[in-house]
């Protein structure tokens, strides 16, 4: 039977998690699966595992403000500590109804962890987490207690303490360690305590009062004030070094009336609504509206990028990303501001819709991916960057910023990776999704329930809580709103519909197709990096993609249908009082200028946009039946005579690639460009009465002369006129960028099972009791005088192949367990516990209960035997 069980209390944290169950066991592992790699051999190699720094920095890290401050107050308890003790330290000599309440779930938290063992008579926090928490000269307590009587007094002389017992009316002892107990005695006893600080005068209870609270740590000079010299004599002060004095535990703990923190926080605090909502009541409609037209304004932006890169987009800087006048071209040709044009940028890469084509003149450009993704329904368009950017751990917001070694970090550049994005992401949004629909949070609130949750990771270390996660959290709530998880600051109905752990609610197949569905469910499997962990545990990739159906499902009645039509006006603009179909809208874009956005675009008009319509290949007619069939309104004549004008000087000039030239019938026309001054630089010369030729490329003098106000035609080598599109770019496929992790992911149940299986073998192998090899008892039992002596230092049993192969034969035949040591192919020795059922032709097939699997093993490479103490069948 191992030690800590059968009511001896465990001595260790192995003891202690030999004592508990498989689910126990299940429950550390989830909580800090970086235990998990690799899986432990046996529950001593797991325990050390827990209490390496590293994992328990990790650990410490994930814990909420009041279970950390019961791990500082167990800390700087007298070890090992009682549950009352703990309680006491807690809620102080008053008590708190509230602390007492949750006091047992942060202990069980703890517990759960492996942060602290042991029962509630005798808790123990592991050695390295007493480390990281309990005070020293080099690292305060939060907690701002200093070091105890027995710490501060230590490598003082004898005549020194006494000297303090008699000034504190003390009786005086024989020797130093009594006196510390004496000292500590009187502290810690609240009458006496009392009493001593009655005498005190009251400028010494003001220094007393300065340093109780912490820093516990005070300068003092070579001729100390009378106040402070009567708090020296008396041990309230103790010497830290030869300049600083400190106040014991004990004298701060009386002072503080029993409490280890000056304001404990046993109950998250709660998130307010915005000032501006807090009397409005819920507006679930305009939320709801205002998100979905967030929503299709950010399809239509994603759109806008994609079409700006569309024949090729900016270079790839030498180290990765986007240069900063790039960035800047982008933001002009979106309207938005730098920061924002990084976060749609950052989206649509997170998305797989946009990467670098990999050429040797490498560029950014849409990917394949991109003309799959703008054939779905909009409502998927927009499921599938919601869920992109609610698992994608790359951060918009340091774009801009430097990197610890000074280097400004660049849009879609390396190193903005942050993986504790996504985690900050859902749990602000899962926190918005506990308010009342319609109801936005104050930002100030919601940032002080993050720092309660993970206090640790929340600490500037300066007091200041300007730290990464806060920087997360707002630039989550912007992102937010701009793609239209959130309206007017609240959480939408749609966005409530992605975060649902469950797939109840799916739509049926004939509101998304299957295809789509498993388009998100592949796009879904690129997050699996970093898996968006529920309450209920791991969200797979397929947990994602139904979400995404689900959102879409909830979107799509909120998004307006598009139209097949445009309001002309005189002025020569036309009005789209909504989203346009996706023929209509590319070929207006084509014809006209986009003057102004907003719930209705405008569009303008000129002679250079007609005769962009017509190098693209429509001529007069074909724009004049376009704009007849989609106009709600007559085609007014300005427009109509614009669009004849260009049309009439469409091609009157002919430009070709005879490094060029230009040709025309009217030998007056190239007179007067000829005669232009602004000609010079294309270098022109008359070959003929009807023909110019340039130095200029032909692409060069078609922008040269259209400078000039002419409306020349490119032509081909056979005299063609050539129709000008834009040459659409793509990238060969690439999948999205991989999330990096914080830390190890979740591992799910099936994982934990089979950990937990061959931690609890491995630990049966090398922890069981097996009989002891006889001691010889005549001469020349130098081999069995050996194997004894193995066997008692914890070594590979060592017998005889006969007496292997009689031992095994004999555990066969009465179905009992024996411990072998085996040596593999490899040379690798191992020690395993198996009940042997076949012995036949050298080998011996078993049960082994390490592997916990039936194996067979070649009775040659069988080191030796031993009967087992107990079957642990």
């Amino acid at each position: 039977m191992p030690e800590g069980t059968g009511g001896t209390p465990p001595r260790t944290l192995a003891e202690a998690l030999r004592t508990q169950g498989d689910g126990s066991l299940v429950a550390l592992l989830r909580a800090r699966p970086d235990l998990l790699n690799p899986v432990p051999s046996d529950l001593s190699q797991l325990a050390t595992r827990a209490g390496t720094r590293a994992s328990v920095v990790r650990a410490l890290e994930r814990l909420d403000r009041f279970t950390l401050q019961t791990a500082e107050a167990l800390a700087v308890a007298t070890e090992p500590a009682s549950y009352d003790t703990l309680r006491a330290l807690l809620t102080g000599d008053e008590g708190d109804p509230e602390i007492e309440a949750v006091l047992p779930r942060a202990v069980e938290t703890l517990r759960d962890r492996a942060l602290i063992w042991g029962a509630d008579d005798r808790l123990r926090l592991v050695r390295t987490a007493r480390e990281l928490l309990a005070p020293s000269p080099t690292h305060p307590s939060p907690t701002g207690l200093g070091p105890t009587v027995a710490e501060a007094t230590a490598g003082m002389s004898p005549g020194r303490l006494q000297e303090i017992l008699t000034a504190a009316g003390l009786p005086s002892t024989h020797d130093p360690v009594s006196a510390v107990a004496s000292l500590t005695a009187l502290f810690t006893d609240r009458t006496r305590m009392a009493a001593l600080l009655d005498t005190a005068p009251v400028e010494a209870l003001s220094v007393l009062d300065r340093l109780v609270w912490g820093p516990p740590y005070g300068e003092v000079t070579s001729s100390p004030t009378p106040p402070v010299q009567w708090l020296r004599d008396r041990g309230l002060l103790l010497p830290a070094t030869t300049r600083t004095v400190v106040l014991p535990r004990e004298a701060a703990l009386h002072l503080r009336a029993g409490r280890a923190h000056r304001t404990p926080e046993p109950v998250a605090p709660a998130i307010a609504p915005r000032a501006s909502d807090a009397s409005a009541g819920a507006r679930p409609q305009v939320v709801d509206n205002t998100a979905a037209g967030q929503a299709y304004t950010a399809l239509a932006t994603i759109e806008e990028l994609a079409k700006d890169w569309n024949e090729g987009g900016p270079n790839v800087l030498r180290a990765g990303g986007l240069s900063v006048r790039d960035l800047k071209r982008t933001a002009t040709a979106l309207d938005v501001t730098e920061s924002v044009a990084a976060f749609w940028v950052e989206l649509a890469y997170a998305a797989g819709l946009l990467a670098a084509d990999g050429e040797t003149d490498e560029r950014y450009a849409p990917t394949p991916a991109y003309d799959d993704w703008q054939e779905l329904p909009a409502p998927e368009r927009w499921a599938r960057l919601a869920t992109a950017w609610l698992t994608a751990t790359r951060t918009a917001g340091l774009v801009g910023s430097q990197d610890s070694k000074g280097r400004t970090l660049a849009a879609l550049g390396p190193d903005l990776d942050r993986g504790a994005a996504p985690e900050v992401r859902r749990r602000i949004l899962d926190l918005l999704a506990t308010l009342p629909e319609g109801t936005a949070p104050d930002p100030e609130s919601l940032l002080a329930r993050l720092r309660w949750e993970r206090p640790l990771r929340g600490a500037s270390g300066t007091g200041r809580h300007d730290d990464l996660r806060a920087r997360l959290a707002a630039w989550t709530l912007n992102e937010a709103e701009m793609l239209g998880i959130t309206g007017r600051g609240a959480l939408a109905s749609h966005t409530r519909a992605l975060l649902a752990p469950d797939a109840a609610g799916t739509p049926a197949a004939t509101d998304v197709t299957r295809a789509s569905v498993a388009s998100a469910a592949t796009d879904a499997a690129h997050a699996s990096g970093d898996p968006a962990a529920t309450a209920d545990g791991v969200r797979t990739p397929a947990d994602l993609a139904a979400a995404g159906v689900r959102a879409a499902h909830a979107l799509a009645p909120l998004l307006p249908e598009p139209l097949d039509h445009v309001l002309l006006q005189a002025d020569l603009t036309a009005v789209a009082p909504g989203p346009l179909l996706r023929p209509l809208a590319e070929l207006l874009a084509i014809a006209a200028d986009v003057e102004s956005k907003g719930g209705a675009t405008v569009y303008r008009f000129t002679p250079g946009s007609v005769r962009r319509a017509l190098d693209a290949g429509q001529s007069a007619s074909d724009l004049h039946d376009f704009l007849r069939n989609h106009s709600r309104t007559p085609v007014p004549q300005p427009l109509a005579y614009l669009i004849d004008d260009v049309a009439r000087k469409h091609g009157h000039l002919r430009v070709g690639a005879a490094s060029a030239y230009v040709r025309c019938d009217d030998e007056a026309v190239l007179d007067e460009i000829l005669a232009d001054k602004r000609s010079q630089g294309l270098r022109l010369r008359r070959l003929a009465p009807t023909v110019l030729a340039a130095h200029a490329d032909a692409v060069t003098l078609l922008d040269g002369l259209r400078v000039m106000g002419f409306a020349p035609a490119a032509e081909s080598a056979e005299g063609d006129v050539m129709i000008t599109r834009a040459h659409a770019h793509r990238t060969p496929p690439r999948t999205p960028p991989a999330p990096v992790p914080d830390g190890p992911p979740t591992p799910d149940t099936a994982l934990l099972s089979a950990a937990v299986k061959a931690i609890r073998a491995g630990d049966l192998a090398a922890t069981v009791v097996h009989k002891p090899v006889p001691e010889p008892s005549g001469s020349g039992s130098a081999a069995l005088a050996s194997v004894a002596a193995a066997s008692r230092n914890g070594a590979l049993p060592r017998t005889t192949s006969a007496e292997t192969l009689a031992t095994v034969q004999a555990a066969a035949m009465t179905g009992s367990a024996v411990w072998i040591g085996y040596v593999n192919a490899d040379g690798a020795a191992s020690q395993r516990v198996i009940a042997p059922v076949r012995v036949e032709g050298g080998y011996v097939t078993g049960y082994d209960h390490t592997a916990d699997e039936v194996r067979t093993y070649p009775l040659h490479r069988i080191t030796g035997v031993a009967e087992l103490a107990d079957d642990p069948a």
